[in-house]
């Protein structure tokens, strides 16, 4: 019996990964086996199966063709595809939501998990000074959603590394500045994140180009997300991976400790408050 349809409401990437186990499994083919004529690593078909790569229609037309699949691949990579992201950041945005540890750096703006509405809603009209107000409300809403994976007390591992930039910006306003660091601070409080902050004195260091995020899975490679103005790639090679992860450590030895920077973030809620008339 062929594998029934995908539902794209429930996860259908790692449906479509599930599927992909089985079919493979059935054909008695290793993943480094089956990613011989696809030109592509064992590993590759290891995160297309744990829903943490996009399957694209060129791949999957050569998986039906090898595990004689009837063209079921192919004909979900479509449900598999949607998503509520850009372009270039959905792939991304997705292998995050099944991540179990997850460490960001952000040089400028607070990391969209941890925004509130209010800062979530400035940031994207600054991006879009002219779209219809529905088009930013469903902006705000998909970003919020993402945050929903903090609900778990433990995981995933948010570690992140903030530029003082990210303090010092005003975006939004006094009053939008103190909710929105005063929201990292009590997470940060509750044990929930890791925040450290590269002050202005540390000078030059080792990500001075761009935000960079890491993601760990359970059962499947670590990947890069580097991301820039509308634009991100997502790294799953391990020497480019090894890579980032050495930017990342030099960037947490740059920054304060944990202690000294809740320190930091707290004072520039105060500042907020006062000049918000607070």
């Amino acid at each position: 019996m062929p594998p029934k349809p995908l539902d794209p409401s429930s996860s259908p990437r790692a449906l479509l990964g599930a599927e992909l186990r089985v079919a493979r499994d059935r054909a008695g083919l290793s993943q480094a086996e089956l990613g011989e004529p696809l030109f592509v690593s064992g590993s590759f078909i290891g995160q297309l199966e744990a829903g943490t790569r996009r399957m694209h229609l060129d791949i999957a037309s050569r998986i039906d063709e090898i595990l004689t699949t009837g063209g079921f691949f192919a004909r979900n990579c479509e449900a598999a595809a949607k998503s509520k992201y850009p372009d270039h950041f959905a792939a991304a945005a997705e292998a995050e939501a099944m991540a179990t540890g997850i460490r960001e750096y952000a040089p400028l703006i607070i990391p969209g998990l941890l925004q509130t509405e209010a800062y979530a809603r400035a940031v994207f009209r600054a991006y879009q000074p002219t779209a219809p107000t529905p088009v930013i409300d469903d902006l705000v809403t998909n970003r919020l959603a993402r945050a929903a994976l903090l609900n778990d007390p433990t995981t995933p591992l948010l570690w992140c590394v903030f530029g003082e930039a990210v303090l010092r910006c005003e975006v939004g306003g006094p009053a939008v500045m103190a909710e929105a660091l005063d929201h990292i601070a009590t997470l940060i409080r509750d044990h929930r994140i890791i925040v450290q902050v590269i002050p202005f004195s540390m000078g030059a260091h080792a990500a001075m180009g761009g935000s960079l995020q890491l993601l760990s899975f359970e059962d499947a490679p670590t990947l890069a997300y580097v991301q820039g103005n509308g634009t991100g790639q997502l790294f799953d090679d391990p020497s480019t991976v090894s890579r980032h992860f050495l930017t990342y450590d030099l960037l947490t030895a740059s920054a304060l400790p944990p202690a000294q920077s809740l320190a930091l973030i707290e004072s520039a809620v105060e500042g907020y408050k006062r000049d918000a008339g607070a």
